[in-house]
This record gives C-alpha cells, structure tokens and sequence, in this order.
C-alpha cells in the first residue's frame, strides 16, 4: 500500500495556525483535547489520537475521562453538561453524512438544531465559533493524516 509523507508546507502551516486559533479560542485546553480525541476516535486517525492522548494527559484531563471518551453518552457524570454538549456537538460536525444516535437523530446531514442550541446554552457566540472552527480543523487533521496513511508514533512534544 503506498501512501504519501508529504505535506505541502505551507497547507501544514494554515492548518496548524487554523488548529491553535480554534484552541486558544475556546479557552479550555483540555476540553479541547477530548473534543479532538472523539473526533479523531470517529475517524479512525490513530496518529492524531497517540498525539492528542499525550497532548490530553499533560493538560490533566483524567484517566477515566479519556478510557470513556467512547461511549460518553453513557458515562454518567464522568462529564459535565458543557462537556457534554461540546462532545454531542463535535460528533454531528464530524459525522455529517448520517446516523442515528441521539446525537443526530434519525436523518443526517446537518447539524441538528437541539444539538446546536445545547451547545449555545454553554458557550458564548465566540467561544461556539472557536469550538467549531477546532471541530472543522481536526476533521481536516484527521482526513489528511488517514489518506496519507500516517501510523502512529511520530508525535513528539
């Protein structure tokens, strides 16, 4: 299988100024880090998710928050509400194209207004711009980082 190591420089600079943008924007660093970790988690980017476990832990989100990120909608209050609300909104951004979980409802292909609104209730107009400006990059991350078939490993701090 081939795949290619090259990334135009200067689309890796736009992205990785776009990504600490978004992040510096949302203010919260490791609610940064679980929202590039599920969305990573959907995408099957296992680069991006051993960069950002590690990128996680230094930012001290814990250990029961990071083994549940999968199934968070059933963790009980191992998240809190704006947690959560950023982690239901991070799935309908990453998973446009359909599903049927609670996240989305039963159609697909947009953004399901109660799923946006609850994230309003949590994050003012520029905080919410940033947390979908941070979801939009990582997609890209991930999308990039899967079609060039980058494995994992070669994060470095």
């Amino acid at each position: 299988m081939s795949r290619t190591s090259l990334l135009d420089r200067e689309v890796g600079r736009a992205m990785s100024t776009l990504s600490a943008a978004a992040k510096r924007g949302l203010g919260d660093p490791a609610l940064a880090e679980l929202v590039v970790i599920r969305a990573s988690q959907l995408n099957h980017c296992a680069f991006c998710l051993d960069m950002h476990l590690t990128i996680a832990r230094e930012h001290g989100v814990s250990a029961r928050q990071l083994d549940l990120l999968s199934a968070w909608e059933e963790a009980g209050d191992v998240y809190d509400e704006r947690e959560r609300a950023a982690l239901a909104l991070t799935e309908a951004v990453t998973v446009l194209a359909g599903g049927t979980s609670q996240a989305f409802g039963s159609r697909g292909g947009f953004v399901p207004d109660a799923v946006y609104e609850r994230a309003a209730r949590h994050f003012d107009a520029a905080r919410l711009a940033h947390l979908v400006a941070l979801i939009t990059a990582i997609n890209s991350w991930n999308r990039v980082m899967v079609a060039r078939r980058i494995p994992p490993g070669g994060y470095t701090p």
